[in-house]
């Protein structure tokens, strides 16, 4: 037993030591973030249960909510390559503050769908200046371990935040609201008072002129970099039938909204208790066999869906898809960080990002046209298809890909010789990818929805989670 609890130990030290500090600032902005997470969780259920609102015009609300965020996560990506991270998450995260805050206020139909689209742009404005900055903050050897830890810690304070803030929600939806708004504002002033602006300065060209400059074209001009992004789509796409299909599902198996929730809330609890030992697994391993194997993993573990009808079985689909989470968060972002120049993170992240803001709103559309013209089975039975679709992308994608990042000539020499599979296999889950309001916010929208309709209360599950 003590040589369990000493390796438990030495395991826990090796994973946290030796990151800048700057990182471990960046980590507790997003863990206060995500303490104070309540929009997400609650939107629809403030909406249906709260204001007397239909299903219909909960899941218009969602929908823009959505729609924010795939605005928001091209702009934000644009602004932190050129304002700089630190300006772009102050502006980004005190907007998310004054929205939030409004929300609690407004009242009537229309103000209220303009607010709740406003905190969708101010939420996912954030996230690809957080990835770009963990990118620049952390040596490519170490980002592996980073970006899971920040990863598990949007996870943590999640799970945290879902408990709290449904005693909140009893009390006072209001006094969720400011809530959020104030934890927000400490992020803010965090990011501001401790973390320096961490932007790369443009690398010269010849004769000492700036180099060539990223913008969006170049950005969609790069084949290799887009088709990782159709792909991550994919991904997005079969992970949001976890609040899409699988909510519809348990209800056509005669299960309760509450079954669902308890389901659910395994893939947080396995996130909080594996990210970092799979982590410390995969951390050197290939990240072309690493993406295919989690893609196989989502796709068959969604379609496994097809067989269950017991809450047990729905569990062990929910473990099967989680594993793959867990592998394919920081190694698909960190592709994203491999492929992007130095100077372009910023832009490249939030390509990325965006997938996941585009897939809140497609998943739905494809969930229930499925399912209604075709039944469950094809819906499960499509999942497998496209992760195996997926799987075989990323390992043609990544055939020849070249060894190393696009950094900087200095950043790369101070890499060790195992940089360059740590870099490949690194990245931040979150932004998704990411900051995650899946599990909590799904088993919230799905008990709203359920006595207003499990197709709307399912949509609005999906339509809030802003990804990894």
């Amino acid at each position: 037993m003590s040589q369990l609890l000493a390796g438990a130990r030495r395991a826990v030290t090796e994973s946290v030591s030796g990151l800048p500090r700057e990182f471990w600032w960046l980590w507790t902005s997003t863990l206060v973030n995500r303490l104070g997470g309540f929009v997400a969780t609650f939107l629809v259920l403030y909406l249906t249960s709260e204001k007397g609102y239909s299903a219909a015009y909960a899941g218009l609300v969602v929908s823009l909510y959505g729609l924010g965020g795939v605005v928001a996560s091209l702009g934000g990506g644009v602004m932190a390559d050129r304002l700089g991270r630190r300006p772009t998450l102050l502006i980004a995260q005190t907007g998310t503050a004054l929205s939030v805050a409004a929300l609690g206020f407004v009242h009537h139909p229309a103000a209220i769908a303009a607010v709740a689209g406003l905190v969708g742009m101010a939420t996912s404005a954030s996230r690809p200046a957080v990835q770009a900055m963990m990118a620049d903050i952390v040596p490519p050897k170490d980002r592996v371990r980073a970006f899971s830890l920040n990863y598990w810690a949007i996870n943590l304070g999640f799970a945290i935040s879902a408990m709290a803030a449904g005693f909140i929600a009893e009390y006072s939806y209001l006094a969720g609201f400011l809530g959020e708004a104030a934890m927000t504002l400490v992020c803010a002033v965090l990011i501001f008072v401790k973390l320096p602006e961490s932007r790369p300065e443009q690398p010269a060209g010849a004769g000492g002129a700036a180099g060539p400059a990223v913008g969006m074209g170049t950005v969609l001009r790069d084949r290799r970099f887009m088709g990782v992004v159709g792909l991550s789509f994919l991904i997005a796409l079969i992970f949001m039938q976890g609040h899409m299909g699988v909510p519809l599902a348990m209800g056509e198996d005669g299960l309760s909204p509450s079954d669902y929730g308890v389901v659910m809330a395994l893939n947080g609890i396995l996130i909080v208790a594996l990210q970092i030992p799979v982590t410390r697994f995969i951390e050197h391993r290939d990240p072309r066999r690493l993406l295919m194997l989690s893609s196989l993993l989502v796709g068959y573990g969604f379609g496994l869906t097809a067989f269950a009808g017991s809450i047990g079985f729905y569990a062990l689909t929910v473990a099967v898809w989680t594993l793959a989470e867990i592998v394919n968060a920081p190694t698909q972002t960190g592709l994203v960080v491999r492929l992007s120049p130095v100077h372009g993170r910023g832009r490249y992240q939030g390509m990325y990002t965006m997938t996941w803001s585009v897939a809140t709103l497609v998943a739905p559309l494809v969930a229930g046209s499925v399912m209604d013209r075709f039944g469950a089975e094809w819906l499960w039975g499509l999942c497998a298809a496209l992760g195996t679709v997926a799987g075989l992308g990323y390992w043609a994608l990544m055939r020849n890909l070249p060894e190393g990042t696009r950094e900087e000539p200095a950043e790369r020499a101070a890499a060790p010789a195992g940089g360059a599979a740590s870099g490949a296999a690194s990245g931040t889950a979150s932004g998704t990818a990411s900051g995650k309001a899946g599990t909590a916010g799904a088993a919230g929208a799905a008990g709203a929805a359920g006595t207003a309709g499990a197709a709307s209360g399912s949509a609005g599950a999906g339509a809030v989670r802003p990804g990894r």
